[in-house]
């Protein structure tokens, strides 16, 4: 797991320095260097941060799924405290792929909020996440809570590719990828990464994929220790 941590830190540092400081220019003329995208400007750097959080949004949710399928089959609490340890995580990545995109949103269509499908689709995760946290919260019998978390689990991954890859895609509006935008343009600017903006990208998704797993593993040991402890007050 050491490594885990040291590469989460060295490549979201490496994403921070470089993403916000390398210089844009009208035309590449170095080495690492940044085109200047016309309409965006500065403003294309927040697809080194929001694009990464909204994958891995998507990888947090998917892996709480697996462990809420795998506890139906085996009946472990860890599996469920894994589960929920994933759930949780993936929301707080989703929060801050909303935040990031708003952003966004402000900078280059006007307003933090626009309603467009992409936004709606996240926000609409948002709140089958936190029902999943309200249902927990309901049930005081454990296994009973296990049990029905896991379902849920189950079926609210299963919408999370819908939502993040499938219905954007169908129907059309602002965000780069819409419906009528095949090219992934979108319709009010192209953003085109170059070779060092391809390198920036990459380790900000890789940084925050680490980032995941090591804070996957510690709220997993937290959520044992507190169970473990729970059982021995009781």
């Amino acid at each position: 797991m050491a490594w885990v941590r040291i590469g989460s830190i060295l490549l979201i540092t490496y994403t921070l320095v470089a993403g916000i400081l390398t210089p844009m220019v009208p035309s590449p003329q170095g080495a690492f260097e940044f085109p200047l995208i016309p309409g965006l400007e500065e403003k294309a750097r927040n697809i080194f941060f929001h694009v990464p959080s909204a994958w891995t949004t998507v990888v947090a949710f998917l892996v709480a799924l697996w462990y809420g399928g795998k506890y139906l089959r085996t009946r472990q609490i860890e599996d469920d405290l894994a589960s929920e340890a994933a759930a949780g995580l993936g929301l707080m990545f989703c929060i801050l792929a909303t935040v990031t995109g708003a952003l966004w949103a402000k900078f280059n269509w006007g307003s933090f909020w626009n309603w467009d499908p992409r936004q709606t689709s996240i926000f609409i995760l948002l709140l089958i996440y936190g029902a999943y946290f309200a249902l927990r919260s309901a049930v005081e019998v454990e296994e009973t809570r296990a049990r029905l978390s896991a379902v849920y689990a189950i079926l609210a991954g299963l919408t999370v590719p819908f939502f993040i890859f499938v219905l954007p895609r169908l129907v059309g509006g602002l965000h780069p990828g819409a419906a009528g935008d095949p090219d992934g343009t979108g319709p009010v600017v192209s953003l085109q990464m170059t070779g060092p903006m391809f390198i920036v990208f990459f380790a900000g998704l890789i940084g925050f994929n680490l980032l995941f797993v090591w804070m996957f593993d510690l709220r997993v040991r937290a959520s044992r220790l507190a169970y473990r402890r729970s059982l021995h007050e009781g």
